[in-house]
C-alpha cells in the first residue's frame, strides 16, 4: 500500500475522554493546559465534556457518554478526518462493560495515525511539543487498494 499526506492544521481538533476513576486527572490536566487546549477545538464524551465545559467557560462540542456510543462517536469522526487528535485517560484496572468499544476506538486512532495520549505523561509530552503549534503532514496508508479488493470479491 501507498501513503498519503492529510494535514493536520495549526488549529487541532481534540477529543478529550476520561473514565470515571481518570476524570479527576484529566480535569486537573485540562486546568494546567488551559491556555493551550482553548487555542484548539474540543471535544468529549458525556460528562466528562460537560465537566470540562464548566472549568474552561468554552464550548465544547459533547458526544453521547462511552457507554452509550460516544467513544464510536469520535471514532467515527476520526475516521472521517474531523477529530485529529486524541487525549483518553482510560482506566486499565476498572472493567468495563464496554472494553470492546474502547479498543475499537484506540485501533481507529492508530489506523487513522493520529496522536493518542493515553495518560498524564504521554498528555504533558504530546501538548508541550513544538507541533502543536504548527500544521503537521500527518502520513497516512491509502487504504484504495485495500478498498478495491474488497469491492471485487
Amino acid at each position: 500500500m501507498s501513503n498519503r499526506i492529510a494535514i493536520i492544521g495549526q488549529k487541532k481538533r481534540i477529543a478529550l475522554i476520561a473514565h470515571d476513576h481518570q476524570k479527576p486527572d484529566l480535569l486537573e490536566w485540562v486546568k494546567f493546559n488551559r491556555g493551550t487546549l482553548l487555542q484548539h477545538e474540543l471535544y468529549a464524551t458525556g460528562t466528562t465534556g460537560k465537566v470540562l465545559e464548566k472549568e474552561l467557560g468554552s464550548k465544547i462540542t459533547v458526544f453521547e457518554s462511552g457507554p452509550l456510543g460516544g467513544d464510536q462517536q469520535i471514532g467515527a469522526r476520526i475516521a472521517e478526518g474531523s477529530i485529529d487528535f486524541l487525549i483518553f485517560f482510560w482506566d486499565p484496572l476498572a472493567p468495563l462493560p464496554h472494553d470492546p468499544d474502547v479498543k475499537a476506538l484506540l485501533r481507529i486512532a492508530v489506523v487513522w495515525n493520529i496522536p493518542i495520549a493515553c495518560n498524564r505523561a504521554s498528555a504533558d509530552f504530546l501538548i508541550s511539543s513544538p507541533l502543536m503549534r504548527q500544521e503537521y503532514p500527518r502520513i497516512l496508508t491509502d487504504y484504495e487498494s485495500y478498498r478495491q479488493r474488497l469491492q471485487s470479491q
